[in-house]
């Protein structure tokens, strides 16, 4: 298969690409919508229905836990490790695992020794 270096302002099926809709996992071009000794949040909201979010969770720190209601999640783990909590469910997560979280449902994580940096995407605007 031939690779193909896409420019970000060349046309894709016929569309003019943006800059914002080409990004690295690692930085997802948003505003910072939390910060505290915890974590850094970003959320990009380019999207009309879906938000693209990065968190940098430090070492040995935690998300404070939350869940909402008629709202679906997709958690990507691109750096680091810890645990997390899905309702009752306590587990191991690392780099390289996403986690579908059904609306409804208490989602808390933890950071081991090395941080985690994930990235989560969600329909609508943030209720959290």
């Amino acid at each position: 298969m031939e690779h193909l270096d896409v420019n970000v302002n060349q046309i894709v099926r016929g569309v003019k690409m943006l800059s914002q809709e080409v990004m690295s996992m690692t930085h997802i071009n948003g505003h910072v919508v939390k910060e505290d000794d915890r974590y850094l949040v970003r959320d990009n909201t380019a999207l009309k229905n879906l938000v693209v979010s990065s968190t940098e969770l430090k070492p040995n720190k935690a998300t404070s836990g939350h869940f909402h209601e008629g709202q679906e999640e997709v958690y990507m783990f691109l750096k680091g490790g810890g645990h997390m909590t899905l309702g009752e469910k306590r587990f191991q997560i690392r780099e390289g695992q996403m986690v579908l979280i059904e609306d409804g449902i208490f989602h808390k994580v933890e950071a081991g020794d090395e941080g985690a940096y994930f990235v989560c995407v969600f329909d609508g605007n943030r209720k959290h």
